[in-house]
């Protein structure tokens, strides 16, 4: 389906501005929502906005994150955790494209750490530490995006094979210990330590972090080789259990298979991403198309008229039973803003 390009360009400006507004009146708010820090809210809205300056080409976009980054960097190096990594996302592919050398030492550092001092559970998986908590012997969804895309994107940029390999199988193993074989979906993580899945819960936005982060490894790898074939299935068996689930609205609910629960707009709108870039590229089946268009149109619905994206779920920790993702409150954060602006780049791609 295509859409109007000039009205995509202004609703990616529009949720750009609200990103852009001084940290302290989003202090107000929640803090997921100021930009006014090193953390993974922030780099996920980072990555967003620089897919979507490669998209139009906006230099405005591209100012912004120069000078956010020139802001962070000159700061101490903030505490080193999954979450922190994010950041180093959209800074790899800046390098990439602008090859600025004061960024090279920061690339290389972050990278290297993550590659040989970051924790690892048995059998050679990323640990989900955060700056609370080091989380033992624990696999969580959400470490391939915030951690995995960048280790593999230092990789292809820096010239780093054994990178490159890590970040591949930090991809298997979270399929083999988080997806769910009967349905497809994931659960949001495993403990090696006690050898239980938590809860069991199908979180959206946990479902959504593989669903997008897939489909950026899949683009990214040249190579079509056995990982990239195993995460390939593993996505299109995803797909096809989340089709099962979408709501009339178009929306996913914040627990995917229990309807009562919250629409939740961020695991919309990175599904959303997901499945069109993977129609779009061959790696999902076309049928799943009119899926991808309904959950993206839905999204397009939740952004007000200043650019705030509404209903999305706040940083969610691991449950160990469903009332505690159904307790979570919805606000605006940076992070819906990014998956939204990821959305939209892709949205842009449909001509």
């Amino acid at each position: 389906m295509p859409w109007n390009q000039s009205e995509l360009a202004a609703r990616a400006r529009l949720v750009l501005d609200m990103l852009r507004k001084d940290a302290r009146e989003t202090e107000a708010n929640a803090g997921h929502l100021t930009m006014d820090n090193w953390e993974w809210p922030t780099g996920v809205a980072l990555y967003g906005i620089w897919k979507t300056y490669e998209r139009t080409g906006d230099p405005s976009m591209l100012d912004y994150m120069k000078q956010w980054y020139a802001r962070m960097l000159a700061r101490p190096v903030p505490h080193r955790n999954v979450n922190s990594v994010c950041p180093m996302l959209a800074l790899t592919c800046m390098y990439d494209r602008e090859r600025d050398p004061q960024w090279l030492p920061h690339i290389e550092s972050w990278a290297e750490w993550v590659h040989t001092a970051m924790p690892r559970t048995e059998l050679g998986g990323l640990q989900h530490i955060t700056v609370w908590n080091k989380h033992y012997q624990q696999l969580w969804a959400d470490t391939l995006f915030m951690t995995a895309l960048f280790l593999l994107r230092a990789g292809q940029v820096l010239s780093r094979a054994d990178w490159i390999e890590d970040a591949k199988y930090q991809f298997l193993i979270h399929i083999k210990y988080l997806q769910d074989r009967r349905t497809g979906l994931w659960t949001h993580g495993w403990t090696f330590d006690l050898r239980h899945s938590f809860a069991g819960a199908y979180w959206a936005r946990g479902n959504a972090w593989f669903t997008a982060a897939s489909v950026e490894l899949l683009d990214a790898l040249k190579e079509h080789d056995s990982s990239w074939r195993f995460v390939n299935e593993a996505l299109r068996d995803q797909v096809a259990g989340l089709w099962k689930l979408q709501r009339e609205s178009g929306l996913f609910t914040t627990l995917l298979d229990v309807e009562e629960t919250y629409e939740e707009t961020s695991a919309t709108a990175a599904i959303a991403f997901g499945v069109l870039k993977g129609v779009r590229a061959g790696f999902v089946c076309d049928t799943y198309a009119p899926m991808a268009v309904k959950a993206a149109e839905a999204v397009l619905g939740r952004i007000a008229p200043d650019g705030t994206v509404m209903g999305v779920s706040g940083g969610t920790g691991m449950g160990h039973d469903l009332d505690h993702y159904k307790r979570i409150k919805q606000g605006p954060t940076a992070y819906g803003q990014g998956l939204t602006f990821l959305m939209l780049t892709e949205m842009m791609m449909w001509q």
